[in-house]
């Protein structure tokens, strides 16, 4: 079975599971890992959806396509399964991304060469709208889209516990499992 035949067939197969969970499948892609067939299934979460993906979540969809891929015996010989989700460095190439990344800081590299920052307020039709840039809300259309990116927020300490040593004791006793 040729390898864009064999992920075929695996999509096929895992493509109802991860329906039935309520999630998107992103990816199916098969690779090599010595003599072992490596599946890579890529999972989102709904494009009417924002936030994370939970974890055990994605581990109880592991556990469902895995006894999938076993009882329709797909994958020829030992496999390693690897589930996953696209993760904040995924390029931002498809509308449903976009609207993935609502409330998010983005960054787009324009068609034309130009460039657009900010936090995406919303995908309008063919367009998304940036918020808290320098010159106000802008309009970019999204077939003017080269290429986009999820920028990566840190958040902040807040002020009152760097202020106040006890609190940094306390929060480092916590992490410890206790007082001291």
């Amino acid at each position: 079975m040729a390898r864009h035949n064999a992920a075929d067939a695996v999509q096929e197969v895992v493509a109802p599971v991860v329906d039935a969970s309520g999630l998107y499948l992103e990816d199916v892609t098969l690779g090599r890992s010595g003599p072992r067939t490596v599946v890579r299934i890529t999972l989102d979460l709904p494009e009417d959806e924002t936030g994370s993906l939970d974890l055990d979540r994605v581990a109880e969809v592991s556990r469902a396509v895995s006894d999938a891929l076993d009882a329709a015996d797909t994958v020829s010989g030992e496999y390693t399964l690897e589930v996953s989700t696209p993760g904040v460095s995924r390029p931002l190439t498809e509308r449903r991304h976009f609207l993935r990344a609502r409330g998010r800081l983005v960054r787009l590299a324009l068609r034309d060469g130009g460039a657009a920052a900010g936090r995406l307020d919303t995908v309008d039709g063919d367009d998304v709208v940036l918020t808290e840039v320098t010159e106000g809300p802008e309009r970019v259309a999204l077939a003017d889209v080269a290429r986009g990116t999820v920028e990566v927020e840190m958040k902040r300490a807040e002020s009152a516990d760097l202020d106040d040593p006890e609190a940094a004791d306390d929060a480092q006793d916590e992490h410890e499992g206790g007082e001291a």
